[in-house]
């Protein structure tokens, strides 16, 4: 059963959007001004006769395969995942090109277009306020700003379950540096 790019190209109709039909593909062109990227490209496509759905904003970052903060990059990419659903990460090690793609079989169901919405809005929320900045953020700096709240949050668990034990870490951490400073200097 699945689905047809003619039936989802009336769901973009339904929301007024502009769109290029490639049928002898089974992929539709269509694209969104976003707060983050000037225009996100989004893809949908079908493949095994319209039984399974994808729909994908290639091209999120490019040259990534040489960056100084590759693994960082993609370490982020892996955690956008685990903390988002639906959103996934495609990475192409020839050309370090970068895809952000919500995909799933349809088999014998069809495509709504409730569905449909969700995996379009959910791509592009997700990619342009989201993803996008904190990403950039890794490429500029190597580092992911969500690990510094992550961290943040865990120390106020700590602070909230077992009081006191935060100021006893800081002390023995204090301890433990200046030991180490007391081995770094040579004795007469």
């Amino acid at each position: 059963m699945g689905t047809s790019v003619q039936k989802i190209s009336k769901f973009l109709d339904h929301k007024g959007w502009k769109y290029r039909l490639d049928a002898d593909n089974h992929r539709i062109y269509t694209g969104v001004k976003g707060e983050s990227i000037e225009h996100l490209l989004v893809v949908v496509e079908l493949e095994e006769e319209g039984e399974f759905f994808s729909i994908y904003a290639p091209q999120i970052l490019s040259n990534v395969q040489d960056h100084p903060h590759k693994s960082a990059i993609l370490q982020t990419m892996l955690s956008i995942s685990w903390e988002t659903k639906m959103l996934q990460w495609e990475y192409d090690p020839s050309d370090g090109e970068i895809r952000a793609i919500i995909e799933f079989p349809l088999e014998d169901a069809e495509l709504t277009e409730r569905q449909f919405n969700r995996c379009l809005h959910g791509l592009v929320q997700l990619v342009d306020e989201m993803a996008l900045p904190r990403l950039a953020n890794v490429m500029e700096t190597g580092f992911d700003p969500q690990e510094e709240d992550e961290g943040e949050r865990l120390l106020l668990a700590l602070q909230t379950e077992a009081p006191g034990l935060l100021t006893v870490l800081e002390r023995a951490m204090e301890a433990r540096k200046r030991r180490g400073k007391r081995y770094l200097i040579e004795p007469d």
